[in-house]
């Protein structure tokens, strides 16, 4: 191991154990039927993305599942909740039983979507992600260096960046390479840009700037073929992952498209206050 790599595992590792365990999060049994993973969309979620919800006309929540990774007896999932014009949370969901049962390994972030997973080995993994407000913006990564137990969130900046993560691969624990894609150049003509750490994704250094799209294949290889994959099922409406046994893909689980409503509760009128009885009858008694 390099010094560099060893300094950034002692940091890590020492960071890890600082690091407090994330909430526990409800356990999700699979019983063979599409699984829902509730959106938990309150009043103040509401209130903070401007949406017009109501009791009599609430805005649909929907689940969308973007990459699928296995390290180990470990599966993980990357996501986020929606409505038709909005991303409310991101999500990441973990099974260590072959997908009988999941749960969230890490706590939601608001506005903000999970995309791509790297597992290394079966310790140190990383995912990217980026908020959206409402073009993607701000990327970053999740990274673990404990299998997934615990995850830090790593900018790829310390300013504020338009884009996010097209492409991203580590070769060690210490170092890697990622492409964030700025979805529409500026004023120098600058989209694409190519990042490179050599301390697990803890700092970034800008090695090339492009106005077109930077093809680099010695860093980005063409992907492989996992055995996994996640697909969009109309007649249940559903997400299914699956496994590919020799020819054929095996259902794993499935979750349900449809993940909750967004609505605030329906204000009650104020009841009238009661008759003023001098103002009724106006005239009083002689004395």
């Amino acid at each position: 191991m390099t010094f560099a790599g060893a300094l950034f595992a002692c940091s890590l590792g020492a960071a890890m154990l600082a690091a407090q365990d994330q909430p526990t999060s409800p356990v999700i049994e699979n019983k063979g039927q599409p699984m829902r993973i509730e959106s938990r969309c309150t009043e103040e979620d509401v209130a903070h993305f401007g949406l017009t919800c109501d009791a009599g006309d609430p805005c649909h929540v929907f689940l969308e599942l973007s990459s699928v990774e296995k390290a180990g007896n470990r599966i993980f999932l990357t996501g986020n909740f929606h409505t038709s014009s909005t991303t409310l949370a991101s999500l990441l969901l973990v099974s260590e039983d072959g997908g009988r049962s999941w749960r969230e390994p890490y706590e939601r972030i608001r506005g903000a979507a999970l995309d791509l997973i790297q597992f290394l080995d079966l310790e140190y993994g990383w995912v990217s992600g980026y908020t959206l407000s409402p073009l993607p913006r701000d990327p970053f990564l999740l990274a673990t260096g404990d299998g997934g137990k615990n995850w830090r969130r790593l900018p790829v900046s310390s300013e504020a960046k338009v884009g996010a993560i097209a492409q991203f691969r580590f070769t060690s624990r210490a170092s890697g390479i990622l492409l964030v894609d700025r979805t529409q150049a500026g004023e120098s003509g600058i989209r694409y840009e190519l990042y490179e750490t050599m301390t697990g994704g803890d700092n970034w250094t800008l090695r090339q700037a492009s106005a077109k799209p930077i093809q680099d294949r010695k860093a980005f290889p063409e992907s492989h073929e996992t055995g996994w994959r996640l697909r969009a099922d109309t007649a249940s409406r559903s997400y299914r992952l699956e496994h590919r046994e020799g020819e054929n893909w095996t259902g794993v689980a499935s979750f349900l498209i449809a993940a909750g409503e967004c609505r605030v509760k329906e204000q009650s009128s104020p009841e009238p206050a009661p008759p003023d009885a001098s103002a009724q009858n106006p005239r009083q008694p002689i004395r």
